[in-house]
């Protein structure tokens, strides 16, 4: 890599790649609103070619009420990053953090939206720090290599 290359890193394309709802049973309607919620992400990042990686968010919320589930609802939220120019070492951060942090706004909304949808009061998931969360991984990485 020549030191005239210029860095590029765009966001070429966002979509819901995979959208689900679920409520089990029309009774949860009939009883008091107190949830719990489990809620699960995770982000994986694929090359699709030698300058673009699809990366994606997946979220998956399970409410209980009175000890039943209310509702289940599992969202992908993905886009497509031209990412060119960049330092091998600075890569996995991109992938792992900074994509992630765009993605996110975008996830909260399809799970608000679904779950609004189903008649639901809004959920609006909390905000991450995708960099914190990334550079955990890293040292809980290096730990473990560490102990190897």
């Amino acid at each position: 890599m020549s030191e005239e290359q210029q860095v590029q890193l765009a966001l070429e394309r966002i979509y819901v790649k995979d959208a689900s709802f679920e409520i089990p049973g029309p009774q949860v309607f009939t009883k008091e609103w107190q949830p719990e919620l489990n809620i699960n992400l995770s982000s994986a990042a694929e090359k699709i070619d030698a300058n673009h990686f699809e990366v994606s968010l997946k979220v998956v919320v399970q409410a209980q009420n009175a000890g039943e589930t209310a509702f289940i609802v599992d969202v992908t939220q993905s886009g497509i990053f031209l990412i060119d120019g960049v330092e091998d070492d600075r890569l996995p951060y991109i992938l792992g953090a900074y994509c992630p942090n765009i993605l996110f706004p975008f996830l909260r909304e399809a799970v608000n939206e679904l779950v609004t949808k189903g008649s639901f009061p809004q959920l609006l998931l909390t905000p991450i720090n995708f960099d914190a969360e990334f550079e955990a991984n890293m040292q809980r990485a290096v730990a473990a290599e560490g102990q190897a």
